[in-house]
């Protein structure tokens, strides 16, 4: 037995063209995971707390880079800050290990993460303003690549981020 929805209600009108495009130059970092650095005291109870502190190096250069590059679309003009719901969908070109194969497809199916990779890059867009927070995220598609093994990959490492809205919706 299968259940319908109906026509109105199967998918999500949004609109044709990107309301922000930007390709990200630099290593994805994968935001996540954490490591204990020592303890010490909330400042709302006054109990004792573990610090905690971000496990990738790469994470705080990659936010940045997200960051910058979004903030400079938006003040060329080239993007303005979304409003109501989004949906994201971004391309991370990831570097191709040196021990993998050259003349035949390979496929990321290796750490980071792509939960990882698109919670440090949704905060980093949430840094630049580009929207006021990643819960306005209702639909997302992210896929992980090789640079050449994908149309959408870049020649290098990095990323392809593309903002949509809905069609006349704006809360």
């Amino acid at each position: 037995m299968s259940i319908t929805a109906p026509a109105a209600l199967q998918a999500y009108e949004w609109e044709d063209a990107p309301r922000l495009t930007v390709a990200v130059h630099g290593l994805p970092g994968p935001q996540g995971s954490k490591s204990p650095v020592g303890w010490g005291r909330s400042r709302k109870t006054g109990k004792a707390i573990p610090l905690m502190r971000e496990s990738s190096k790469k994470v705080k250069p990659w936010r940045d880079k997200v960051s910058e590059a979004i903030t400079a679309a938006i003040l060329r003009g080239d993007a303005q800050a979304l409003a109501g719901p989004v949906r994201a969908d971004v391309t991370f070109t990831l570097p191709k290990p040196g021990n993998a194969p050259k003349r035949r497809r390979t496929y990321p199916a290796v750490s980071p993460d792509i939960d990882k990779l698109e919670r440090s890059t949704y905060d980093a867009i949430s840094t630049a303003r580009a929207w006021e927070d990643d819960g306005r995220v209702i639909e997302s598609h992210s896929r992980k690549v090789y640079p050449g093994e994908h149309p959408e990959a870049l020649s290098e490492p990095g990323a392809i981020i593309r903002l949509y809205t809905l069609t006349g919706a704006t809360s």
